[in-house]
């Protein structure tokens, strides 16, 4: 005879079990392995629960071993037999008993090791080397953000454009209204050509501004310009195949085809832009950046252009037209795109990175319908398609009106920052030592220096850094090319930062 002694809130029930057996314990070890604590927020099932599973795992209650009917023991523990049937279900579901109609249920046979507290956990599995990854990523967080991760008082950041309070007014506003709209459709799975609502914005965005004119089914929304050339390299190139680049150049270009074992041809640049006729005859792809060229900021010439479209035609291959900086033209109306020239053999990539802020991460890729259409399927495919809040409320922003304001706006801000770097650098006499470039248009220059420099330029780079000013090497940009300068942002310094860095600057390079 045992006597069983449980916890009931505050009461204790005795039980006298005749049972040589209570729940796999023979009656000589048994103690209250099942208490229930009703001050506990958690379910009485879930208590009685986590205590036989511990117990099962512990080996307190061996493989094999013949649990109590769920009626006897519901009249044991004090509750209802539902209780213990939710529990008797959780182990069967969870592998830890078997049960048949006859045999009742038992503790499964398993063997449990446990994992000793006194020893090294054995090693998970090993990680493959990628030293190409590594690499890269190296790479690029050095081009974003300089080798030196230092916050710098002032900094000719190339990447970012100008934000204020205005803009997140605005932002948060469009954001508000279209998240209260009731259309429940749009948190479904949705396109993977990206919503169609936005598409259509930008549909109209580009036909009016860019003389871009397309179906909504030409245009495949992504996460940024890294991710739409993975899709491009997915969808349209092969392992192996052959790409010419700017170089210098974007390196996220070259970064996210190599990952993709695409073969990177660099192709030099001058003060006319890519050099067409280096591009390698084996090509498929050919990126450019007509519009502003990165990082030098020339322009492509037009006997370039048109030397590039017509050897994209008769050969053929793929080019890929960045077009970003496009709006932003200090002299005269933005340039044509080469997309409006030849629309069969050129994707043309946008992003609002530059236009709004790279924190919402939408851009797009306009081309050909069979092109994006398989493009469209990798995204399906991998990605399945963009977050949605994002695109509505993009689409919202589009369609009240608010972008066009904000890039007149920003626009105005940019042209006197723009003057303001010009004027200073000219002030500070490096214009004397040092050729400027890159000045039509776009949020960033480049301050070069000649073929016969000696110095090292991120050394110099890392001394303005001590000086409170950040500038970005030219070396960062390159592939093959021992071009030395420094590419200068000024979208998001001011004009005196902008008159005071360039001055401290001039001091250490002059």
């Amino acid at each position: 005879m045992v006597t069983f002694q449980l916890l009931d809130g505050f009461k204790f029930a005795q039980f006298t079990l005749i049972e040589q057996s209570i729940i796999g314990m023979h009656a000589s070890e048994v103690s209250p392995l099942l208490n229930i604590n009703r001050d506990d927020r958690l379910p009485i099932w879930q208590q009685l629960l986590d205590q036989a599973i511990h117990n099962i795992t512990t080996g307190k209650w061996p493989p094999g071993e013949l649990l109590l009917p769920t009626r006897e023991l519901a009249q044991l523990v004090g509750v209802s037999r539902s209780t213990i049937q939710i529990v008797y279900e959780e182990l069967y579901s969870r592998g830890f008993t078997v049960t048949s109609r006859r045999g009742g249920t038992r503790v499964s046979e398993w063997t449990y090791h446990p994992i000793s507290t006194t020893t090294t956990s054995p090693p998970g599995p090993l990680q493959p080397e990628l030293p190409t990854l590594n690499t890269t990523v190296t790479h690029l967080q050095n081009w974003l953000h300089g080798k030196e991760k230092t916050v710098a008082a002032i900094d000719f950041s190339p990447h970012e454009p100008y934000l204020d309070d205005h803009f997140h007014k605005l932002w948060r506003q469009s954001f508000v209204q279209a998240s209260a709209k009731s259309d429940l459709s749009h948190w479904a799975y949705g396109s993977a050509y990206g919503f169609e609502p936005l598409r259509e914005q930008i549909q109209r965005y580009l036909s009016l501004t860019r003389g871009v004119h397309v179906q909504t089914d030409q245009i495949l929304l992504t996460s940024g310009a890294q991710h739409s050339l993975d899709l491009i390299a997915q969808a349209l190139l092969q392992a192996g195949d052959t790409m010419s680049v700017e170089d210098p150049g974007f390196p996220a270009s070259w970064m996210a085809m190599k990952y993709r074992h695409v073969e990177v041809n660099p192709v030099p640049v001058d003060e006319h832009g890519l050099q067409v006729e280096d591009i390698d005859p084996k090509s498929k792809l050919v990126f450019v950046t007509p519009s502003h060229q990165c990082a030098t900021g020339v322009i492509l010439s037009e006997p370039r252009r048109q030397q590039l479209l017509h050897m994209a035609a008769q050969r053929p291959f793929w080019i890929v037209e960045d077009d970003y900086d496009s709006e932003y033209r200090y002299r005269g109306d933005p340039l044509p795109t080469l997309y409006s020239q030849l629309p069969q053999n050129t994707l043309y990539l946008m992003s609002f990175s530059k236009m709004i802020a790279p924190g919402i991460r939408i851009s797009a890729i306009v081309g050909p319908q069979a092109a994006i259409r398989q493009m469209a399927q990798v995204q399906e495919l991998v990605y399945r398609h963009l977050p949605i809040m994002e695109q509505v409320t993009l689409a919202h922003f589009i369609e009240h009106g608010h972008f066009i304001r904000h890039m007149r706006r920003v626009r105005n801000v940019y042209r006197r920052r723009h003057e303001a770097m010009t004027k200073a650098i000219s002030a500070a006499g490096l214009g004397q030592r040092f050729m400027l470039s890159g000045v039509e248009t776009g949020l960033h220059m480049l301050l070069e220096a000649g073929e016969d420099a000696t110095f090292d330029e991120e050394a110099l780079a890392i001394q303005a850094l001590q000086h409170g000013i950040k500038v970005y090497p030219l070396s960062m940009y390159c592939l093959e090319s021992k071009r030395k300068g420094w590419v200068l942002g000024f979208a998001k310094v001011n004009e005196a930062a902008i008159e005071a860095g360039i001055y401290r600057l001039s001091k250490l390079l002059l």
